[in-house]
């Protein structure tokens, strides 16, 4: 009896290591965009059940529109210089990989830049919005900047994020919320199956593997660069496109 106790112990302690507490549960998805949980949103850092950090960044954005950071993202920025002037003490280089004119998605952003104390080394893939949320319907001016974000010099992805730009009386708010601990391997930019991801995105993987102050850095990090952006976008906004007339 005590053997057979045991053993459903250890297979319990195992589920949950793999499949978290409740199992099955967690991950990217749409919710926080529907109208009951935007007045939930706010900037904060906190551990889903599977194990995964969920990070959220509120950046109220007066005078700007969702078309300005969707210009910024895939028609302005294009230098390290550009780069810089997004958070000039923490962003320091800064290049593009497969990228069209006027569109992001499907372009990788390579950068080097400061998350706290550390310099992280990234790419991040832009991908459609359904890619990370799954279904999801925006409003008819949202203009939304999802990506897979991982290892620069290696084949690996570690999260993914949504920016979801919405306009409000007097400017925009940006909905930023990132998943840390979604790991997967990439054959160039597609995520792919592999014994790395399956252990990687067990709850067990995630608790050891993702710290707080991680993300804690993560939300700060955020929080100043898109603050930032809203302070100059607008003004470069009319100079850039009144001098494209």
């Amino acid at each position: 009896m005590i053997k057979q106790l045991s053993g459903i112990f250890a297979g319990g302690c195992l589920f949950i290591a793999v499949y978290g507490v409740p199992p099955f549960t967690g991950g990217p998805n749409a919710e926080y965009l529907s109208e009951a949980a935007r007045s939930e949103f706010k900037t904060e850092v906190r551990r889903q059940a599977n194990g995964l950090y969920e990070v959220s960044a509120l950046t109220p954005m007066p005078g700007v529109t969702p078309e300005m950071v969707r210009w910024w993202f895939a028609d302005y920025m294009q230098t390290t210089q550009h780069y810089k002037r997004w958070h000039p003490t923490a962003h320091v280089w800064m290049d593009w990989e497969n990228k069209r004119a006027g569109d992001y998605v499907g372009a990788s952003h390579l950068v080097h830049e400061y998350i706290g104390e550390d310099l992280a080394k990234l790419r991040i893939q832009f991908v459609p919005a359904e890619d990370i949320l799954g279904e999801v319907q925006f409003r008819a001016d949202d203009v939304a900047v999802c990506a897979r974000a991982g290892l620069l010099e290696k084949p690996f992805y570690g999260g993914a994020m949504c920016h979801v730009i919405r306009s409000t009386d007097g400017g925009a708010e940006m909905l930023s919320r990132f998943w840390l601990g979604q790991v997967a391997k990439r054959n160039g930019n597609e995520p792919i199956k592999s014994f790395e991801g399956l252990v990687g995105n067990t709850y067990l993987a995630r608790m050891i593997g993702v710290a707080h102050a991680d993300a804690a850095d993560l939300m700060t990090h955020a929080t100043e660069e898109m603050q930032t952006l809203a302070t100059f976008l607008p003004e470069l906004y009319a100079a850039e496109n009144l001098r494209a007339k």
